[in-house]
């Protein structure tokens, strides 16, 4: 009955509504995908707390720099990071001139379906997701979002402890909101990577550099994650480590063509290969030598770099320069939520040229690559 209701939902998009009809992906993403339960009593609220601001004690003192949680904290549902996801990718795609097509909703509903598919598809798996509202009307409001369902099933299916569990996974996503603070630059950096790639896309014209610029930078962001975790921890949740590891790598055959079809699925990559690049930098010049990468974009390593971290040691100046913003007034000033309803969503995207619609499907399944790079843990 979920894939009917989904299929009927999708038939009827319109394409009044732009190159995706928003409200439809809404409506055919959460009919395919249970919501699962949302815990709502304080005590599994004050265990979140806890562990956030721990994470951001452990941290600051691995790295050597102090920062600031994100303004906007949530514990959400499968439907919950569904509409968080589509509300940011709408008002993105908003900023850019795409071609639309006004003779036939068929392009329009093939469009909605992918990205429908792709977001129940991984609304099942995400684990927690740090939102730096790229291209953002309230870029200063970033947020934090641990969807509570798919640790608590997760944990059970890993044979873990979901207290234990669910620290680690904190502990990931506040490594991101550290990233962000101590590198000022990195939210405008992939602003103007991510418009760079999209307006070529928008214009007709395919090139690869811009999203190979984008994945490299999601690829540092992940690997400085996974390598922080692991030395803040000083390896006393290794065996978690493994047991998602192997997860990460254990997909079924099905799911693996799914996930190619619809061309995601590069999210191990970035874990993996940027893990190895750090874990080599930590390795042999310790782990504050890490945080040179985010003193400005030219520190950011290349495919090549990423490949031999060497390279990138020998041409990259270390610092010490430290970064300070109070941790113990971080919480004070954050939000944290738990939501009851779902956002109603519309899309606002013109719809003039039909001959360019080819595009559409070029920029979707660019959009559905960019979720896949979004700073998650699954």
């Amino acid at each position: 009955m979920a894939v009917y209701d989904s299929v009927r939902t999708l038939a009827q998009a319109n394409s009044s509504q732009g190159m995706i009809d928003w409200a439809a992906v809404s409506g055919a993403a959460t009919e395919a995908v249970s919501p699962g339960e949302l815990p709502r009593d304080s005590a599994n609220m004050e265990n979140f707390k806890r562990d956030i601001t721990d994470a951001a004690t452990h941290i600051s003192r691995t790295i050597d720099a102090d920062f600031s949680l994100p303004s906007v904290i949530e514990l959400q549902n499968r439907h919950h990071w569904i509409a968080s996801n589509i509300d940011m990718f709408e008002a993105m795609i908003t900023q850019f001139d795409i071609p639309d097509v006004s003779v036939s909703n068929v392009p329009v509903v093939i469009n909605s379906a992918s990205m429908a598919a792709a977001l129940s598809m991984l609304s099942s798996n995400v684990l927690g997701q740090y939102d730096p509202r790229i291209l953002s009307d309230t870029p200063d409001t970033h947020r934090l979002y641990f969807v509570v369902p798919n640790i608590e099933q997760v944990a059970s299916e890993l044979d873990a402890e979901f207290d234990r569990f669910r620290r680690w996974i904190v502990f990931h996503e506040v490594t991101h909101a550290a990233e962000f603070n101590i590198a000022p630059w990195l939210q405008s950096h992939l602003e103007t990577q991510l418009t760079t790639a999209m307006q070529s896309l928008s214009e007709g014209h395919v090139d690869q550099t811009p999203l190979t610029e984008v994945n490299t930078t999601m690829t540092v962001i992940e690997g400085f994650a996974e390598m922080i975790m692991d030395r803040a921890f000083d390896q006393q949740f290794a065996d978690l480590r493994r047991k998602v590891d192997q997860r990460r790598g254990s997909r079924s055959a099905v799911t693996t063509l799914l996930r190619r079809f619809l061309g995601i699925g590069m999210k191990r990559d970035q874990y993996e290969r940027g893990a190895a690049f750090f874990d080599t930098i930590a390795k042999r010049e310790g782990v504050r030598a890490t945080k040179a990468v985010w003193e400005d974009p030219a520190s950011l390593p290349t495919q090549a770099e990423l490949a031999d971290p060497q390279i990138w040691i020998d041409r990259v100046v270390w610092t010490t320069s430290g970064y300070s913003l109070p941790l113990a007034a971080a919480w004070e000033n954050g939000v944290y939520r738990l939501h009851s309803t779902q956002t109603s969503l519309s899309a606002r995207v013109p719809i003039r040229h039909f001959i360019r619609w080819v595009w559409q499907a070029v920029v979707r399944d660019f959009l559905i690559i960019f979720i896949e790079s979004l700073p998650m843990i699954k």
